[in-house]
């Protein structure tokens, strides 16, 4: 067989991917902040695009000038403004004094402000308050320096010892000094030693208290309370007085010196009840209201002597900025198609709530509008809607369906409600196990698992039935 060397034609389709389309998918799946920063961005370093004033803003009259500002003489003067204005400006700073009020520079705007200091400052100052001496400060800042967000001590006394150049006996000496300072429990290696420092600080060494924390804590854990009650030899008031004052203790001293501060989310979404039928409306509030400049549009239709460098950048500018605010008017249709069409299949829900929510994947939604699912999971990343039922992330409403003892299906998210609301009204003296809670489902038309109803319960951080046993 000879070997030939052929050329033929093949027609064949291939996606290519231009700058533009890169940028719309780009812009589709940015949250809203996102998209403001990007739009912000643009605006700075794209000169066509504007940002037009609202029409109903009317702009505060201007004091009337003697002559137009435009109207200098060669030195730089305005002709017929003969305005004193040194006396002028002199008068106006001296009204406050003669109305009896002192002047007074305002406070930086940093010293308004509330802050919360860190753990590492909170204890630093401490030691510099204290009375030790260079070398145990120098103990207790390596001893700080190795403290988690929660105040617990990292690095054993032995490392300590070794990268500063000590004896492990002066680590613990100055460690034990550090463990009552405030957060007490501070710098503790463990919870048990967290626990006992914060009992011996309120006197209660020698106490039952102390005897918990030291030898019983697995017992305390589990809620074996009788043998607890055995082993101490002591009532059952006495054990479940001394587990009160336990459970008051802080057991992540460093806790409320924590950086994490609550994170506000902006809706992307608004669903309003309107008499018998719900009406969706996006958030705008804030994204600029994109237009051409007026200025640059008219230097290319006129007859300006433009090189054919200007004209081609403006061009390329203006190309840009169309492109640009086509993109986002398509966004935020898209967005507007794909609420709708996800609150069609989950109406129930915005009537009664998450227990009514319906089994949904990203194949309806894609066709019902008729899109690709791609498309409908870049549109539901890291968006947000207000609904009456509160606010949720868009992709809440795709879950994985549950098969229902009659046939017909739930959502998962519809079962973690049912799940939640069986564990709120169970007996806390003998609380349902994972199977006793199966066969609850049941009884209301869920057919699942003992194990997937352990896995929903860890999902929703419930625990087991044995730590959520109240027996006394």
């Amino acid at each position: 067989m000879a070997l030939q060397l052929k050329q033929s034609l093949n027609l064949t389709q291939q996606l290519i991917m231009t700058p533009q389309l890169q940028q719309a998918i780009k812009l589709l799946q940015l949250s809203r902040l996102e998209l403001l920063e990007t739009i912000t961005q643009e605006m700075e370093t794209n000169p066509v695009l504007e940002d037009p004033p609202s029409e109903d803003y009317e702009a505060p009259e201007e004091p009337a000038l003697p002559e137009p500002l435009n109207s200098q003489t060669e030195t730089g003067e305005i002709p017929g403004d003969e305005r004193d204005w040194e006396s002028y400006v002199a008068e106006y700073n001296s009204g406050w004094n003669e109305s009896g009020f002192e002047h007074r520079e305002t406070p930086p705007f940093e010293s308004v402000i509330p802050t919360k200091g860190d753990l590492y400052s909170h204890l630093t100052f401490q030691l510099d308050m204290s009375h030790f001496t260079e070398r145990q400060k120098q103990v207790g800042i390596s001893i700080i320096g190795n403290l988690d967000e929660d105040g617990y001590l990292k690095a054993s006394p032995e490392e300590i010892a070794e990268s500063i150049g000590c004896s492990v006996e002066e680590v613990l000496e100055t460690l034990q000094l550090i463990q009552n300072f405030d957060p007490v429990g501070v710098a503790a290696r463990d919870t048990r030693e967290c626990l006992l420092i914060q009992a011996r600080f309120h006197n209660l060494g020698g106490s039952i208290v102390e005897k918990i924390i030291l030898d019983h804590m697995d017992k305390l854990e589990n809620k074996r309370y009788d043998l607890i009650v055995r082993t101490l030899s002591v009532s059952l008031e006495e054990v479940l007085s001394a587990i009160s004052v336990i459970t008051r203790f802080e057991p992540k001293p460093g806790r409320q010196y924590s950086e994490e501060q609550a994170v506000y989310i902006s809706p992307d979404i608004y669903v309003f009840k309107v008499g018998d039928d719900y009406e969706i409306s996006l958030n705008e509030d804030g994204l600029p209201k994109l237009r051409i400049n007026s200025f640059y549009r008219d230097i290319l239709t006129g007859r300006n002597n433009l090189g054919e460098d200007a004209k081609q950048y403006i061009q390329e500018k203006l190309k840009s900025a169309a492109w640009l605010i086509k993109s986002i008017h398509q966004r935020q249709r898209t967005i507007y198609r794909v609420t709708s069409s996800i609150f069609r299949f989950q109406r129930d829900f915005l009537e009664k709530g998450v227990s009514q929510l319906k089994p949904l994947v990203l194949r309806d939604v894609a066709d019902d509008i008729h899109m690709h699912e791609s498309t409908i999971s870049r549109v539901t990343t890291n968006k947000y809607v207000h609904t009456p039922q509160g606010v949720f992330e868009l992709k809440f409403f795709f879950n994985s369906a549950i098969q229902c003892l009659d046939g017909e299906s739930v959502s998962s998210e519809s079962v973690k409600e049912h799940l939640k609301a069986i564990i709120k009204s169970e007996n806390k003296a003998k609380p349902y196990s994972d199977q006793e809670v199966a066969d609850l489902l049941r009884k209301v038309n869920v057919d699942v698992a003992r194990r997937t109803v352990a896995k929903y319960r860890e999902t929703l951080g419930i625990l087991p039935s044995r730590k959520r046993r109240k027996p006394y």
